[in-house]
Formats: structure tokens, sequence, C-alpha cells
């Protein structure tokens, strides 16, 4: 019989509690399931500590599912384990990207009946590691914004739906009516492919597909090819914000002449000072980093391959 260890948020809201114990009753039935609940690095330490060989679980979203790879990555377990995900987070961008089931039943069959996969991971020079995307300008300003709302609506469910999810679109309302233009030098794999005088609105690295709940920054991003995907919008002028935005939206973003969409094992980026979100937490402001893919970094189990 498969052992699990189901890691979730000690913070969690009563809405998430209902939805997961849904996932629990269809592990139950074939597997052994241990659910250890934290609500610090401290206390995950310790609850992976005691992980042994069991299949480790994650039960949350993007942030959750960044906590736990992190932990493993600094105990350097991370190469040897295997991951499952129950997305019952907020955005669950990483699932999406991934084709793992949104909904928490199906979810749990997936984790019973996949397969494990080797994905990527992406590193910064710090040793900080990004499981979906890192993004820099408007879209982080959009979301240092959207995560107060997020926090506020997090709370209010509607049935199944969790309002938290509109933290990030009322976030790029914001940053809609001030949005930055950034003078930095981007390398990729090296390359100058942006520098100083030519101002970007925003630049994403993708691992993985979206952000915000389901926005496809990097729409062809993919976790098992080995790179990321390059995104660098130099949509400044009002008419060319528009016309990004309505892009965006439609996913069509990276078509646009003003738009440059890349492939790199390693992106670098300096000049002024910036804010940015990897995998929806904010950190900044900075002036220089660095993020390089890892490939094949560990296991996640995923649908079978086609």
């Amino acid at each position: 019989m498969e052992s699990y260890l189901v890691v979730t948020n000690a913070g969690a809201g009563t809405a998430h509690e209902d939805r997961l114990r849904s996932a629990l009753d269809v592990l139950e039935e074939r597997a052994s399931v241990e659910v250890a609940s934290t609500a610090d690095p401290g206390e995950l330490d310790g609850v992976l500590h005691r992980a042994g060989s069991r299949r480790i679980v994650v039960a949350g979203g993007d942030g959750s599912l960044h906590a736990v790879v992190a932990a493993l990555h600094r105990r350097n377990e991370l190469a040897d384990a295997t991951l499952g995900l129950i997305p019952v987070g907020t955005g669950n961008d990483f699932a999406r990207g991934n084709d793992i089931p949104l909904d928490p039943e199906e979810a749990a069959r997936l984790l019973l009946d996949g397969e494990p996969r080797r994905v990527d991971l992406v590193v910064d020079e710090m040793g900080e590691v990004v499981v979906n995307s890192v993004h820099v300008g408007a879209s982080a300003q959009a979301s240092r914004r959207g995560h107060r709302w997020k926090q506020r609506l997090g709370a209010i469910g509607v049935g199944k739906v969790n309002l938290g999810k509109l933290g990030y679109p009322i976030g790029a309302v914001h940053a809609a009516f001030r949005p930055p233009q950034l003078r930095l030098t981007i390398k990729v794999d090296g390359n100058v492919v942006i520098d100083v005088d030519d101002p970007v609105l925003m630049f994403a690295v993708g691992n993985s597909t979206s952000v915000g709940g389901g926005t496809e920054l990097t729409p062809h991003a993919d976790t098992e090819d080995g790179r990321v995907d390059v995104m660098i919008s130099r949509s400044v002028s009002l008419p060319a914000k528009l016309g990004y935005a309505v892009q965006l939206a439609r996913g069509r973003h990276h078509r646009r002449d003003d738009v440059l969409y890349l492939r790199a094992r390693e992106v670098s980026v300096s000049g002024e000072a910036f804010y940015s979100a990897a995998d929806g937490e904010i950190s900044g402001p900075e002036r220089q980093r660095t993020w390089r893919v890892v490939p094949a970094a560990y296991s996640m189990v995923l649908p079978p391959a086609r």
C-alpha cells in the first residue's frame, strides 16, 4: 500500500479544509495517509524530517508548493523526493500549467494513478527557488497591490469559489493607472537582449505557463524541457500598453512586435531598482538578479506522458 504525507497550511480557512477532506477520502480508500498541518518554516522542516520514503503531497496553492520545494532544496533532499499536489490554493497556476486537475477529488485520483515525472526548477544566485514563475515590472506591481486584496477576499467564499483569486485582477487594474517603465539590462544565456536605453513594461521568466490564477504570461513554457520561457514587453507608450493588455487577456501578447519571447537556461537582470514576484512572493527593491534552470530537479506526480 502506498503511503502519503499530506502537508497543509494551518492558516487556511474552513473552505480549504472542506475541499481537502473530499480529496483525503479518495486517497484513504487505497493508501495510508498522514496529514500534517504547518504554520511556519520551522514546523514544515520538522514535518519533512520525518517524511522518510513516503510521497509528499502538498495541499495548497503555488505558495505552499514553493515552501515545500524550497525546504527540501535547502535540506538537499529534493532530488530524491517524489511530490504530489492537491490544488486547494487561490491561483493554482502550477497545477494549471501541468495538467493537474483543479478539482481536489480528481487531483487525488491522479496521485493514485499518475506517474512520477522529473520536472525542472529555477534557482537564483542566492539559492532561492522558483517553482512556477518569476516576473518583474507591471505584473509584479499588480501582484504587490493584489496581495492585499487577496488577503481581504480570501476568507470570503461562495460555494466552492474562493474570491481571493480576484486579488490579482484587482491589482492589475490598479497597476494599469501607474504602470512602471524600467530601464534594465537583460541577458539571456549571456547575450544582452535589452539594454538600459530600451525601457520595458515588464518581463517574466516562466518555468510554467501562468500567474495570478490563469494569466498566461509565458504560454509555451514547459516544466520538463530544461529551459525557461522569457517574455519581455517593451509596450511603454499609452496605446501600446492598452494593446498589450488586450492581447494579454487573450493570450496573444507574445506575438506582438514590441514583445520578445525567448527560451533560455539562464536569465540575468540589472539596472534601476525593481520588485519581483516569484511564485506569488514579492521581494525587492533590488538592482540585479540571475535565474538559472536546474533540469529534472525533482519528481512530481503528473498525468502519464502522451
